[in-house]
C-alpha cells in the first residue's frame, strides 16, 4: 500500500510541476517588466529635477531599485508560474520598453 501511495503523490507531484510556467523563464520576465517600469517612472521623475540634483537622485533611484527588485520579482515569479501563460512571459521577455511590457499583461 505505500508503494501506491508513493507512486500516487509523485505522479501528482510531476503532474502539478507540469502544470507551472517554467522558473528561469519567469524570472527574466519579471526582472524584464520591473526593470523596464522602474526606469520609465525614475527617469521621467529624474528628468525633472535641475541638472545639478540629476545624478544624485539616479544614485538613489538606482539603490531602491536594487532593494526593490529583489523583493519584487518572488512574488511575480510565483505568479508567472501559476499562471503558466508563455505567450504572456515571452512577451514580457522580449519588451524593449516600459509600454511594450505593459501591454504583454493588460487583459
Amino acid at each position: 500500500m505505500l508503494r501506491a501511495t508513493s507512486r500516487l503523490a509523485l505522479v501528482l507531484a510531476l503532474a502539478l510541476a507540469a502544470c507551472r510556467g517554467d522558473a528561469e523563464k519567469c524570472e527574466l520576465a519579471c526582472r524584464n517588466y520591473y526593470t523596464l517600469t522602474f526606469w520609465d517612472k525614475a527617469d521621467a521623475e529624474i528628468a525633472k529635477l535641475p541638472a545639478a540634483d540629476q545624478e544624485q537622485a539616479r544614485s538613489k533611484m538606482l539603490a531602491k531599485f536594487t532593494s526593490d527588485i529583489e523583493n519584487g520579482v518572488i512574488g511575480c515569479i510565483g505568479q508567472c508560474q501559476s499562471a503558466n501563460n508563455t505567450e504572456q512571459t515571452e512577451c514580457m521577455i522580449a519588451a524593449k520598453t516600459a509600454s511594450a511590457a505593459k501591454a504583454c499583461v493588460e487583459d
